[in-house]
């Protein structure tokens, strides 16, 4: 099975945080593949810069995750159009980054993993979702 770990995965994967050990044991199942969707690259970057890491340390972490990645996901004009219809079938507003991820796992046909209020918001039937915690 596909799965595409939303920012706030990684993040509670690299942190150890609430959900953490799920993330760990789908980078653990060899028969997952496991995706990112290249705008989770900026945000997590981001994420990491405020929370006091420099350009180097970012990079490295960045650097050992791709490995665990079997692909990064890139976001074109059929993905961006999904990421507005999406949004227009969500129960309420979706920020245009969590938009952007969701589509790429609609699109890629992947499990989208989260603890993300707002990708709670996409009905379940639209896009397939492991939510954490």
């Amino acid at each position: 099975m596909r799965y595409l770990l939303d920012t706030t995965a990684l993040l509670a994967h690299y942190r150890q945080e609430l959900g953490w050990e799920a993330v760990q044991a789908l980078l653990e199942d060899t028969a997952a593949e496991i995706t990112l969707a290249s705008p989770s690259i900026a945000e997590f970057s981001r994420r990491m810069h405020d929370l006091g890491a420099d350009d180097s340390a970012i990079q490295d972490i960045l650097d050992e995750y791709r490995l665990l990645f079997d692909d990064v996901v890139a976001i074109d004009g059929s993905t961006a159009t999904a990421a507005y219809r999406l949004s227009r079938q969500a129960v309420s507003h979706i920020p245009l980054t969590d938009s952007l991820i969701a589509a790429a796992a609609q699109m890629d046909s992947a499990v989208l993993v989260h603890r993300d209020q707002h990708m709670a918001a996409i009905p379940s039937e639209v896009v397939k979702q492991q939510i954490l915690g």
